[in-house]
């Protein structure tokens, strides 16, 4: 017999299992299909691992500099263990594995390990979304739903031309596999992932070379941003070629290494390096899920979806999380599943625009964004105001040894709306949680440079940037 549950959720990485959760504390019976591990890239692929792998790479930079805060260690230069680096990070995700997995057991929801694809009309359901599983002894199941949600997540994207083999070419799952550290490495692509790879490699002792095709690295961020990591990366050794293009026909594998041909302003240089990882974006889990049983459609390799309710054609079944494109992020596909299960629940909640979810970036120094760059919103007409504070102004980063990176605003001069937020510097990623909620709230600057913070503070540098918009910075 079919198992019937009211919700069903494709998918069991952080938009799958929150929306499973979310309907289970309404009352709903909720069942996961997931052909892997819950948890999904996040935890196993992305945002835990490469975090614990960049958090080692930190320490042990910081413990190079130990002298400068009056601390010596006595054996001498410090090393790198990477079996314990790669120890620490899989203790970390399988105790966050064996979260979700109590998370599911707590609200009752049941867990199907399998293949699954979406069905028609058919004996079990007089309309399509029902599941068809097959699991992973080669049994089969099928999971009758009155509401589905597709949440299958996203995987990196290929260039083609190039000879992936996982180890000397490879992409970020792969890497994430690594047994030993590459004494060299050809990074290709300038955005998040090849940004926090470079710096987490180039930390831990490994030649870096970044290749982006645009003008400068992280092009989807504020200049100032761009600006400000590329000098850090740089000041570490890190050799950036940007307005580059990969031949990737010229790639040949020799010597225990790779060999490239990079088409540059200047003209073409041959890089070599001990390993090659490709970083040029994800793509959205959509094939062979039975698509085309039913009307839900697809398109650039991502899911169709109506923006504010996140339905796909089939009112009934929803998509959230990286299948459907746009920011391909964790804590997104958690907000999507929130908006689809309270749609389907009678009880809309609105959606928030892809510009208001914040922006992280887990390289040293962090960064971290939230609403409109200053280039952007002169292109949307807005008539643009900002301020730049830089963060060695204050005593906490002094203290913290830490001075690299500012605060930057961007405001509406008519309005004084508050457009967006741009930060560089330690624990930036912590920091703009502050800015995102002004956003939620429609806070203006003014409010948020009235607001007493905590001195000494990191977070002072929010109140002193946005006095300072005013003409009001205290410092």
């Amino acid at each position: 017999m079919p198992i019937e549950v009211d919700v069903a959720i494709l998918g069991g990485g952080p938009g799958g299992y929150t929306a499973a959760v979310r309907a289970a504390q309404a009352g709903k019976t909720v069942a996961i299909i997931e052909r892997d591990k819950l948890g999904g890239t996040c935890l196993h692929r992305g945002c835990i691992p490469t975090k614990s792998l960049l958090r080692s790479a930190e320490v042990f930079a910081t413990v190079k500099e130990a002298s400068s805060y009056g601390i010596t260690v006595p054996e001498g230069v410090p090393g790198v263990d990477w079996s314990a680096v790669l120890g620490r990070k899989s203790g970390i995700v399988e105790q966050l594995h064996r979260g979700v997995q109590a998370l599911m057991k707590q609200n009752k929801i049941q867990v199907v390990y399998g293949n699954g694809r979406v069905t028609g009309p058919s004996i079990f359901s007089p309309r399509s979304g029902a599941i068809a599983i097959e699991l992973q002894d080669g049994e089969q199941e099928t999971v009758v739903p009155k509401n589905l949600i597709i949440a299958t997540g996203s995987r990196p994207r290929k260039l083609e031309g190039l000879p992936y083999d996982g180890e000397t070419i490879a992409t970020s799952d792969d890497a994430l596999e690594w047994t030993t550290r590459p004494a060299s490495i050809v990074i290709v692509g300038g955005g998040v992932i090849g940004v926090e790879w470079a710096s987490m490699l180039s930390d831990f002792g490994t030649e870096v070379t970044v290749v982006e095709t645009a003008d400068r690295i992280l092009p989807g961020e504020d200049k100032d941003v761009s600006a400000e990591i590329a000098k850090a990366l740089k000041k570490r050794g890190v050799k950036l070629l940007t307005g580059a293009k990969l031949q990737a026909s010229s790639c040949r594998t020799a010597d225990g290494g790779i060999a490239v041909d990079v088409e540059a302003s200047s003209g073409i240089e041959t890089l070599t390096a001990e390993r090659m990882l490709v970083s040029v974006g994800r793509q959205g889990n959509v094939e062979g899920l039975g698509f085309e049983n039913t009307d839900i459609k697809s398109a650039n390799g991502f899911v169709t979806v109506n923006t504010a309710t996140l339905q796909t054609n089939e009112k009934h079944i929803y998509a959230i999380g990286d299948c459907i494109g746009g920011v391909q992020l964790a804590h997104a596909a958690m907000h999507e599943a929130f908006v689809a299960v309270d749609h389907l629940l009678g009880k809309p909640s609105p959606r928030s625009a892809d510009r208001d979810i914040p922006r992280c970036i887990y390289s040293r120094p962090e960064a971290a964004s939230v609403g409109w760059t200053e280039d952007g919103a002169k292109a949307e007409g807005f008539q643009v105001k900002t301020a730049k504070i830089p963060l060695r102004i204050l005593g906490k980063a002094l203290v913290h040894g830490e001075t690299d990176g500012f605060a930057k605003v961007v405001a509406d001069t008519a309005t004084g709306d508050l457009l967006g937020v741009h930060l560089v510097g330690v624990h930036a990623t912590e920091l703009i949680a502050e800015a995102t909620l002004a956003k939620l709230l429609d806070a203006v600057p003014w409010e948020i440079g009235r607001t007493i913070h905590p001195h000494p503070s990191l977070s002072e540098i929010m109140q002193e940037t946005m006095l300072s918009l005013e003409g009001l910075a205290g410092h």
